[in-house]
């Protein structure tokens, strides 16, 4: 099959190794399918291809963006197309009224499009930063704002779409709408039958209109026959919510909704779940714009974050909570709005005042908090079993006692630890409960729960029993108990008229299998404690920079499991194929950068379990060269410096290229061997590093650390200073006293260590540096600075690694990052002189993970007039000297940055960390500098 499919898709987007298959098995529900291919088209042309070599070879086709997917509609055993890396086109249209999108960018990056104009997209589904809009469009998203009149339905105005048969129509061009009559006339008089039906069945009818006046999402979108005339309209709205069962959406234009700038939050916290339930109409009448409903057991397993208001441990079992929010045009509208509210809340069971916020930390944490329920829950789940997350509607006015209902349920089948949240505005809650499915009197409970939660949901609430997730496997054999026997007969007839072959995402929605729900299930066996908190929400997804190379950490996470669970079962000859393949995929090209964490919900960082993973794989030689190195890091240091200049040398005498040709073709042969780069210079004259002058004024003074990367590549091309002697150049301008770090040359922070994994160099680094700064610092009473972002964050979590005595006195230094250092002693007092006009930043890593890009940008707009932050920033993949060893990573990780940066010019490229600085400069095709150049010039 596989080299039948490389006749209409290059080889290089055909991933067909068994690494391939696994990590792509599985996405944020709980069904796991082995596809026979992952392929990854690019053109409409390649997507017709697909259609018809399905079609000649009766494989099933699925389609899949981010994967964010609960109900296992982008699973398959057959073949899985990812949309993720090339189908992420976005056009701003109408002043930012109209939004063109493609399937494979996410709802985030969207809303950061429309952010200057005050809009987003309608849907925003919790997953928003890592769902994308194929999904958000086929799963007909919504969310904790958008109710049912600003969902995906409501707000797609129009879509461009391909057909099983390959045909191409786009309800915006007015000529489709003939050729769809001429070219598909079954089609067209199928959708024309079945709105007449619709339409002469009165109960039929007001059963739909009924139905969608709440949110659901089970079944296909049938209000499309009483919504729309024209059988291309209908169509196009049948797509909508359809799970990419129907046909492919090539591209979509949304309407936008107002991004109201004014906000005020508040957590609301009630003695009992019905008592925040009574409280819902009333915050509806008042206006607010979300009502996100918490029991006590999910506010317990976020209770212990940091931030997290110090009340919530002490509410007694029975509490609950809302969390609220008042959006409007203007600050005055708001503070009325919010009054009026507070003026009603004698009549509320409230377990203390009010407290509203609109502070935008504050807030964003409040739903960070929120969004990350799901996630955080799962994370503290028994080892070994899965969680499941339900998404169901009870009419607002019986939601409590609804609420009640399902809580005796929890108790009858034993779900001690199931929590309940949700869109409390729409009466929209989610469930969740972990469950093992290792035996059959598990899956059997499983079973027996669930048929008794649908009939409470349809026949004694006649609630939904999907909201906004989408019908998937999960519900497929329930999507005729909630619509009855004539409106699924309807959708048989919908799926029948649209793909005959049934083999677009065949079993999703429409399955005459009653047990599909308890078939494909996803094991969990325990196997390390990242990987155990994981349940494979794809959020890390986007922002990791091996995407689109190689893997991704829930990738990583998956495939973990799977080693884990092929030793279990003694697939021994699958296991070894696994594991080797996993070397390259799992360990080399993760850049450990740890970013992974700062979007997941639960602070899962891959990185750090990598860096494990390499650790166990060093042998004894390995590790005793590491440490060898590490106690004579002093003279490796010169050897490297000698090194470098040698090659810089050859640069000049034969040519540019030399070196990168040279050892280009020495790692072809040996793959450890580091790449060479167009960014080396000479090593910086390290002579200002001599500094004995004393320190007069301890108030006024600090430690110089220049990082081993900025005494072996501080030389910037054209720059008359080096990183060092600009770093003492600002001090002294800004009347700050100096003393550079004794015994400086061989001193490093450990990070090149740590990160590959050399437990015993690390920890002889940490240790040594600690104690050299601790003599310099007068014992803890001058602050450290250090010119490397990275450098500064592994100096910051030197603790675990040092000995007792280290990590007393580790707890008393002050070691800054330069940004740091520049935005809080030097910002302040300098006087700016020459500002650059319009600049350009790329925030590292490092400062993501220690919350310092706000004052980075800050700093910036200190020194420049114009600042810009590209809207796909991110990890360069230079991790270190990572990038050195496998370019590839950087190559990929930097191009959609690049891609942005270079479609302007700017006077100036700025960024903290110097092989972070060399990436983007090979990116970019203009050279980045140190942050401390711009201050420099400036002052």
């Amino acid at each position: 099959m596989i080299e039948l499919l490389k006749k209409i898709i290059p080889e290089n987007r055909i991933k067909a190794r068994y690494i391939d298959l696994v990590s792509f098995a599985a996405d944020a529900g709980f069904y796991h399918l082995l596809p026979k291919a992952v392929v990854q088209p690019v053109t409409e042309e390649e997507i017709i291809l697909l259609f018809q070599f399905s079609q000649q070879h009766t494989i099933p086709l699925v389609f899949r963006t981010g994967g964010t997917s609960l109900s296992g509609q982008s699973v398959t055993d057959g073949i899985l197309v990812d949309l993720s890396q090339h189908w992420n086109k976005i056009k701003v249209e109408d002043n930012g009224d109209l939004v063109r999108v493609q399937p494979g960018i996410t709802g985030a990056m969207v809303n950061t499009y429309l952010k200057k104009y005050n809009k987003k997209i309608g849907p925003d589904p919790s997953s928003i930063s890592a769902a994308m809009m194929g999904g958000i469009l086929s799963n007909n998203a919504s969310g904790m704002c958008c109710g049912v009149k600003l969902n995906s339905y409501h707000t797609t105005k129009f879509i461009r779409f391909i057909l099983p048969d390959g045909k191409i129509f786009s309800t915006e061009n007015q000529l489709d709408y003939d050729r769809f009559e001429k070219e598909c006339a079954p089609l067209f008089n199928s959708l024309l039958d079945i709105k007449s039906e619709v339409h002469q069945n009165e109960p039929l009818y007001k059963k739909i209109r009924i139905k969608y006046q709440i949110k659901n999402t089970v079944g296909y979108s049938l209000n499309a026959f009483i919504d729309h005339e024209h059988p291309l309209d209908i169509l196009a709205h049948l797509l909508i919510g359809a799970e990419g069962t129907l046909a492919f959406i090539a591209e979509a234009l949304l309407q936008t909704t107002p991004d109201y700038p004014f906000k005020s939050t508040a957590l609301l916290y009630f003695p009992t779940i019905g008592a925040a339930c009574e409280a819902i109409m009333p915050l509806n009448n008042a206006g607010a714009s979300m009502v996100e409903l918490m029991d006590r057991a999910s506010l317990r397993a976020v209770e212990n974050l940091s931030g997290m208001p110090a009340i919530v441990k002490s509410l007694p079992e029975t509490a609950a909570a809302l969390l609220i929010e008042f959006q409007e045009n203007s600050w005055t509208v708001l503070e009325e709005r919010v009054s009026t509210f507070l003026l009603s809340t004698a009549i509320l069971s409230l377990y203390n005042a009010p407290v509203f916020t609109s502070d935008t930390a504050e807030r964003d944490f409040l739903w960070k908090v929120r969004k990350g329920l799901f996630p955080a829950v799962g994370a503290v789940r028994a080892s070994g079993t899965t969680v499941i997350l339900e998404d169901i509607v009870f009419p607002v006015e019986k939601l409590g006692n609804a609420i009640a209902d399902l809580q005796k349920l929890f108790k009858r089948y034993e779900y001690t630890n199931a929590i309940i949240f949700g869109h409390a505005k729409d009466g929209n809650i989610h469930f969740v409960i972990t469950q093992s499915f290792d035996t059959p009197q598990q899956i059997k409970r499983y079973d027996l729960f669930m048929r008794e939660v649908i009939n409470l949901v349809v026949k004694k609430y006649d609630g939904s029993l999907k909201a906004e997730h989408g019908t998937g496997r999960n519900m497929a054999p329930f999507v005729e108990t909630e619509w009855g026997s004539e409106a699924y007969t309807i959708m048989k007839k919908i799926k029948q008229a649209i793909d005959p072959h049934l083999l677009l995402n065949p079993g999703v929605i429409i399955n005459e299998d009653k047990n599909v729900h308890l078939k494909n299930l996803k094991q969990l066996p325990p196997v390390e404690e990242e990987v155990d908190k994981c349940i494979e929400c794809g959020y890390c997804e986007h922002i990791c920079p091996s995407r689109n190379i190689t893997t991704t950490p829930r990738r990583r996470i998956v495939i973990r499991r799977a080693l884990k669970k092929l030793q279990l079962e003694g697939e021994t000859a699958k296991y070894e194929l696994l594991l080797s393949q996993s070397k390259y995929d799992v360990l080399d090209t993760c850049a450990v950068d740890g970013l992974c964490a700062t979007a997941c919900p639960v602070d899962i960082n891959t990185g750090e379990l990598v860096k494990r993973l390499r650790m166990e794989n060093h042998s004894a030689k390995a590790n005793k060269f590491a440490l060898f190195i590490a106690k004579h890091f002093k003279l490796t240091e010169q050897v490297v410096r000698v090194a470098l200049k040698m090659g810089v040398g050859l640069n000049k005498l034969l040519g540019k290229n030399t070196m990168t040709k040279l050892t280009g073709g020495v790692k072809k042969m040996i793959s450890a061997m580091p790449l060479w780069s167009a960014q080396i210079n000479n090593p910086p004259h390290s002579a200002i590093l001599k500094n004995s002058n004393p320190i007069t004024n301890l108030e006024n003074a600090i430690v110089y650390f220049p990082a081993c990367i900025s005494r072996m590549l501080g030389t910037y091309e054209g720059k008359k200073k080096n990183i060092l002697q600009t770093f003492i150049s600002i001090c002294n301008k800004s009347g700050i006293e100096v003393k550079v770090l004794n015994n400086v040359s061989g001193s490093c922070c450990g990070q090149i260590f740590s990160s590959k994994g050399f437990k015993d160099a690390a920890g002889f680094t940490a240790n040594s540096i600690v104690e050299n700064l601790w003599k310099n610092s007068n014992s803890g009473h001058l602050n450290i600075v250090i010119d490397v972002s990275s450098c500064a964050y592994t100096l910051h979590h030197l603790r675990p690694i040092l000995t007792h005595e280290n990590k007393q006195k580790f707890d008393q230094l002050t070691i800054l990052d330069s940004v740091d250092f520049l935005y809080h002693k030097v910002m302040s007092t300098a006087i700016v002189k020459h500002k650059k006009n319009k600049i350009v930043l790329h925030p590292v890593c490092s400062l993501e993970k220690m919350n310092t890009t706000p004052k980075f940008i800050h700093l910036a707009k200190h020194f420049a007039m114009e600042v810009l932050v590209p809207k796909n920033t991110g990890c360069c993949g230079m991790a270190g000297d990572r990038g050195f060893l496998f370019p590839e990573i950087t190559d990929a990780a930097t191009r959609p940055e690049a891609n942005e940066v270079i479609e302007q010019e700017f006077d100036g490229y700025y960024s903290s960390t110097k092989t972070c600085e060399m990436a983007m400069s090979d990116a970019v095709k203009t050279n980045y500098e140190s942050i401390l150049y711009l201050v420099d010039e400036a002052i």
